[in-house]
């Protein structure tokens, strides 16, 4: 079935990087341009209605975010997920709160944690977790826990802190 599946969309569909996880588990990579149409596809004509989940990584080495939305086929139990690659620096994609109203929650969390826009999103500007968060979204790699937690937390006393490396091999390796 997938590799059917994957032979269709190369037709219809600029793909890449088609890896195969399990026999009922594919991922791919489609261009930003053609990433809600490939969606949109797989939804309408393969039947790959259930949205599991839409999530992002963040590549700061590479300068960019990786989105992918996972989606499932009940009929013959099989998952399709699709990469879209997008600029670190202006990172914007596409809503598809059009096929799924859950898609607008999960697009305004990645807006709030990671800052990528989905224009035209229902409420996707609103704060969703963070409440009057003034600093880089926390998802980010650049986004320095450490740093953040200095600044705006005092430090209890009692409290002590360890280097996590040689805490894990005092507690791995007491003998040593």
């Amino acid at each position: 079935m997938m590799k059917a599946l994957i032979e269709r969309l190369e037709q219809k569909f600029r793909i890449s990087e088609v890896v195969r996880q399990r026999n009922d588990e594919l991922f791919m990579t489609a261009a930003k341009e053609e990433a809600v149409s490939l969606v949109t596809y797989l939804k309408e004509y393969e039947g790959f209605t259930h949205l599991v989940l839409l999530t992002a990584v963040d590549w700061l080495e590479a300068g960019r975010f990786q989105l992918t939305y996972l989606l499932n086929n009940n009929a013959v139990k099989a998952d399709a997920g699709i990469r879209v690659y997008l600029d670190r620096e202006r990172p914007e994609m596409e809503s598809i709160h059009h096929l799924w109203k859950q898609a607008a929650t999960y697009q305004r969390e990645l807006k709030e944690m990671f800052g990528i826009g989905f224009p035209g999103s229902p409420r996707v500007d609103e704060p969703f977790i963070l409440e009057g968060w003034r600093d880089i979204p926390p998802y980010r790699r650049d986004f320095d826990t450490k740093k953040y937690s200095e600044k705006t937390y005092f430090p209890r006393p009692g409290r002590k802190t360890y280097d996590p490396e040689e805490y894990m091999k005092k507690q791995l390796y007491p003998e040593e």
